[in-house]
């Protein structure tokens, strides 16, 4: 047989050994589990590694989320702290004025001594009818006549005292307050600050915001913008017409409403100027009213310095030195909502860079604008609380009824904890409600008031969806990714707001 089909036939013979071989081989090899868990373990690790970036990405997004929304809030209650304080600075200033109108009157007539002039006369007066008394036959006038003669020379001492003290005042103080009123210091004071109000609002929402990031364990960048419901950035365009501040300056503002704004600064100031002049004349004038009554000083005094405030008011600055204004009044608010949340109502957006992702071959982050966070303040003047009110102890059985708050004189409430004073019968008088005192407490919402005050609530303005999506560029904020939420129905954003 040739050698070729010889090998030919020796391989046919010797496949179905090589097939035994092979087929033993993997029989063996599927009872054997040697480093079969090695190959489970490979698959178990590759999930456990996916299953760690989620969460540990999950984790981070939550926890950035927790401390941006932190810092908004931080930033927008740091600029509305600002906004409710000028407001205060602002009805301050407005009080400062009206002193200032009362104080120069008050030294013009230290100055002038007008009251000094006349009182002589009026004691020189009683010094003549007091013999008039003496010897009388009813003994009370025959003492009035020994009284005058007695008390006329102090009230003399009294008065050139006083003339003499007001006058030394005056020589330094006059000319201050004058100085004061003749450049009109108080109303460019306050309208340099209204106009840095915007200023000082973004930069201390926005240096809030930055010391937030830093004080991260890995410091981060936040910026901060503080808007108007208008959509507009505090100090941006809006500014150059409508001041940031719910604000008028009834000289310098020239628009239709002027003359109203105006004949309201006057009222006020007149009211206020009036009111501080009298508690001036009321306090240095204590002595004149119970021990120097016979000279009329006190009167004469309150007549030439309520002349000379007249003079100041209506004469010499008419139409300058006015108070600012809120700049509507309660009468011309049709919608008292949209008023409130046009004008005392900011919003507060912080924004960062995209959160880098670990393991990103591995977890993507969906939102991928998730960057910013936001707040909402109000600017309000609280109103006065409910509180108890007893009656007083010497009428029990005096009723005060009458509507909780709507004036009815009451008599001040007791300690805390005190019992009910008993009736006649021993039962406890029951209490009533009222307000609270409203000296102590004002709530007229003007600029007189300076209880002001601001705080975070939610954010439910219209305008939001447009405010989120604008990109910010103000105070050097720019290149901050703002997501497009323009499409959103306020419904929708209620939904996805955590507000």
């Amino acid at each position: 047989m040739p050698n070729g089909h010889h090998k030919i036939a020796e391989r046919r013979r010797s496949q179905p050994a090589i097939w035994e071989r092979v087929v033993g081989w993997t029989q063996r090899l599927h009872r054997d589990e040697g480093g079969s868990l090695s190959i489970v373990s490979v698959f178990a690790l590759m999930m456990l590694v996916l299953l760690l970036g989620m969460v540990m990405n999950s984790a981070r997004q939550v926890d950035q989320k927790v401390k941006l929304q932190n810092a908004a809030d931080s930033a927008t209650y740091a600029g509305g702290v600002v906004l409710s304080r000028n407001m205060n600075t602002l009805a301050f200033t407005n009080n400062l004025l009206s002193d200032v109108f009362a104080l120069t009157a008050y030294f013009r007539e230290a100055r002038d001594r007008s009251s000094e002039s006349l009182a002589p006369e009026i004691l020189n007066n009683w010094e003549r009818v007091a013999p008039a008394f003496q010897g009388s036959e009813f003994p009370r006038f025959d003492q009035l006549g020994y009284a005058i003669e007695e008390k006329v020379p102090g009230e003399r001492d009294m008065v050139f005292t006083f003339s003499e003290w007001s006058y030394a005042a005056a020589e330094m103080m006059l000319p201050v307050f004058e100085e004061i009123l003749a450049q009109r210091m108080i109303p460019e004071f306050q309208r340099a600050l209204t106009e840095a109000t915007p200023v000082l609002t973004q930069y201390a929402a926005d240096e809030v915001a930055r010391r937030h990031g830093q004080a991260w364990p890995m410091g981060t960048e936040l910026r901060a913008v503080m808007w108007r419901t208008n959509v507009d950035p505090v100090g941006g365009i809006s500014e150059m017409s409508r001041r940031t501040l719910p604000v008028v300056d009834p000289v310098m503002d020239a628009t239709l409403e002027q003359d109203q704004y105006m004949s309201t600064a006057r009222k006020q100031r007149d009211w206020l100027a009036h009111r501080y002049l009298r508690a001036w004349n009321r306090d240095t004038l204590e002595a004149f009213d119970e021990l120097g009554k016979m000279s009329q000083f006190s009167d004469l005094w309150w007549t030439f310095t309520c002349g000379q405030l007249r003079r100041l008011l209506t004469e010499e600055y008419p139409d300058t030195n006015l108070p600012f204004q809120i700049r509507h009044e309660k009468g011309d608010i049709s919608d008292a909502n949209a008023h409130l949340e046009g004008d005392f109502t900011f919003v507060g957006v912080v924004y960062r860079k995209q959160l880098p992702n670990l393991v990103p071959g591995v977890f993507s982050n969906p939102i991928g604008t998730d960057t910013q966070a936001y707040s909402q303040i109000m600017m309000f003047i609280p109103r006065r609380r409910l509180i108890k009110i007893y009656p007083g102890i010497g009428s029990p059985d005096k009723t005060i009824g009458g509507i909780p708050g709507e004036g009815i004189p009451r008599p001040a409430p007791p300690p805390p904890d005190t019992p009910p004073s008993p009736d006649a019968e021993g039962e406890p008088i029951p209490w009533t409600i009222g307000y609270q005192n409203g000296s102590w407490h004002p709530h007229r919402w003007n600029l007189v008031n300076q209880s002001w005050t601001m705080q975070l609530v939610p954010a439910t303005t219209l305008t939001l969806p447009v405010i989120l999506s604008t990109p910010p560029e103000i105070n050097g904020v720019t290149g901050f990714e703002t997501p497009d939420l323009l499409s959103l129905t306020q419904e929708d954003l209620r939904w996805l707001s955590h507000h």
